[in-house]
């Protein structure tokens, strides 16, 4: 396999897992990115229009309003209905787009495995740490774990493209020990 394909998968699995803490914050980094220049070749020409001023400022807003609304009781949990599926198409997007492969089937299919999956099994890790958390805190601890998914989200994706290979290595061992233990917590649920 390319080297460059293995840093892309990488990058794209570390910005995907970030998705999974929070959706919009990875979309707001890789707006900032491409926009600046910092990282020229990573985003595919076809996704070029995330480094437009509009994305930025439609991403930002989206991203301050999404670390807010995790602070506020109930609405967290109202939340996680909304991001779970919105994280998959996130991690997706952003897999796809950093993704250095000219066939539209062979990027998507990889983005739609790769980093909606990464995004799809942290979300999900997640919502389970906030409904145990709101249930032995009475809620009362959802706005620690809110702040450690902000930092998680924001440093990953951050350090995704400073540090594709390490981000990305960190990355998959999370998804895979977080999918082992969401696979057992759903086989100890339906014993």
């Amino acid at each position: 396999m390319n080297k460059e394909i293995i840093m892309a998968v990488l990058l794209g699995v570390g910005l995907s897992a970030s998705c999974g803490f929070r959706v919009f914050v990875p979309l707001l980094v890789t707006a900032l990115a491409t926009h600046f220049g910092w990282f020229p070749g990573w985003v595919h020409n076809q996704f070029s229009w995330m480094g437009t001023m509009s994305a930025i400022i439609a991403l930002g807003s989206a991203s301050l309003i999404e670390i807010a609304a995790y602070y506020i009781p109930v609405v967290d949990h109202a939340l996680d209905t909304i991001a779970t599926p919105l994280a998959v198409v996130a991690g997706t997007l952003l897999t796809s787009a950093v993704l250095p492969v000219d066939d539209e089937m062979l990027r998507w299919g990889m983005g739609l495995i790769v980093g909606g999956g990464s995004a799809g099994v942290v979300q999900s890790g997640t919502v389970i740490t906030r409904i145990l958390s709101g249930k032995f805190t009475m809620t009362a601890g959802n706005g620690v774990v809110a702040s450690g998914e902000n930092i998680a989200s924001i440093s990953g994706s951050i350090m995704a493209f400073v540090l594709p290979i390490i981000t990305g290595i960190v990355a998959l061992v999370m998804v895979w020990v977080m999918g082992g233990w969401l696979i057992s917590r759903f086989r100890k649920s339906t014993v």
